[in-house]
């Protein structure tokens, strides 16, 4: 069996290289910050352009901490433009490489298995890397960095370590290779999977290379992490055993959806209450639109960092499986009663169905009034279909013309950011 090849190709700094090209600007050259201009200078960039990062700019830096002397254009967010060029993007993936062996990692990122193609290219991997580069880039105006990997793992490593003092943009990483260009590399966190808390704790022992954590004892490791030792284990030693037809086909065993949000300001108990309800609302949309049923909700919410108590999270379990609102709503509201404090000032809430599953599979209950059901699922679906017809805020609650709600800026965004306007 051939050694397996993958590509990693990351669009450099994307939301700033878009906005830069839609102004006819070289995001090589151009300084350009991504931020929305109506919230405070403590708003954090989406994204830098690759010469801000140049001058020192981290790529998810707070407006205010840009130097003075820096002369940038901040371009507000627009979110479907990004997301319509990714698309793009994607079209041109699918020239050289079948959907089956791509798996989107990201908006600007994506893997592919091109270990069959390469024979029928007659192309090296980095041939190959290269030619898909140079196709975004002649297409779009967009230049991208290439990871090139035995595995996915390494791919990955080879993109994020390798790839960006390659004055190709491109790195490249097999096993051995592995070893004797990274073994010894620091900071650990610069690798994929390792996270701050990981490194402070291999720091209390001195660990601070993967060169330390393949050459220590396993069971130590399995004494700190558990079983998540096992990834770090074969990361040290860079194995990964995952492959992309792995992901297309892995199915969990449950499902949930969730809808979450930071608000932009400190909200009390009423406020707070109110953003329950109309989060709950759409969930609850998403469910019928989706033809799924839950049989549990949790709230999460937080609050500002003044309070030892940060978070606080509560259950319901439904009294039927269901995705009518008239259900879940009470339900969460009744959650949100018994575990906020009167007091407290929110900040972040969180609202997840848990174990969801298709509808067809609902049992019914003897104590539910089916009729009220059925006309509150009809009343869900006319809503739906208005707002896919005419845009989600076609139809409006009175809860969301209230003050401080916020379903109707929410309805603007995508991915909490502006959505913008694809002809601007």
């Amino acid at each position: 069996m051939a050694k397996k090849q993958y590509l990693c190709i990351d669009l450099k700094s994307f939301y700033a290289s878009v906005e830069c090209v839609v102004r006819g600007l070289d995001p090589m050259t151009a300084n350009l910050v991504v931020a929305d201009p109506t919230r405070s200078d403590k708003t954090i960039c989406l994204a830098v352009s690759p010469a801000m990062k140049k001058l020192g700019v981290p790529g998810r830096a707070r407006v205010f901490q840009i130097p003075d002397w820096i002369e940038y254009t901040m371009a507000p967010p627009r979110m479907a433009l990004y997301m319509e060029y990714s698309a793009k993007i994607y079209s041109i993936y699918l020239k050289y490489i079948s959907k089956e062996d791509i798996h989107v990692y990201s908006v600007d990122e994506a893997f592919m298995d091109v270990t069959e193609y390469l024979n029928l290219y007659h192309m090296t991997a980095k041939e190959l890397g290269l030619r898909i580069m140079n196709d975004i880039y002649e297409s779009l105006g967009i230049r991208a960095t290439c990871g090139i990997g035995t595995n996915l793992y390494l791919t990955k490593i080879a993109l994020d370590v390798m790839a960006k003092r390659s004055p190709d943009f491109v790195g490249e990483l097999d096993e051995e290779s592995y070893k004797k260009e990274l073994w010894d590399h620091k900071p650990l966190k610069d690798f994929w999977m390792i996270g701050e808390g990981t490194v402070r704790t291999l720091q209390k022992y001195g660990i601070t290379t993967m060169r330390q954590i393949a050459n220590v004892s396993e069971d130590f490791l399995y004494g700190l992490f558990g079983v998540n030792a096992e990834l770090l284990i074969d990361h040290a030693w860079g194995k990964e055993p995952v492959t992309i037809r792995d992901i297309k086909n892995y199915k969990a065993s449950t499902k949930s959806i969730s809808s979450g949000q930071v608000l932009s300001r400190d909200y009390n108990f009423t406020d707070g209450r109110l953003i329950v309800k109309e989060m709950a609302d759409l969930l609850c949309l998403d469910l019928v639109d989706q033809k799924l049923i839950t049989e549990s909700v949790t709230l999460v919410v937080g609050f500002n960092n003044q309070l030892h108590q940060p978070m606080i999270r509560g259950t319901a379990a439904l009294p039927l499986e269901t995705n009518a609102d008239i259900v879940i709503i009470p339900e969460i509201l009744k959650v949100y009663d018994e575990i906020v404090d009167e007091n407290m000032m929110i900040r972040r809430v969180y609202i997840t169905c848990n174990r969801v599953r298709p509808e067809e599979y609902k049992q019914y209950s003897f104590f539910a009034d089916m009729e009220q059901l059925e006309k509150d699922r009809k009343m869900q679906e006319a809503v739906i279909s208005l707002k896919k017809k005419f845009g989600k805020n076609a139809v409006l609650k009175g809860m969301n013309l209230q003050e401080a709600g916020t379903t109707i800026e929410r309805n603007r965004q995508i991915g909490g950011h502006n959505a913008g306007e694809l002809n601007e």
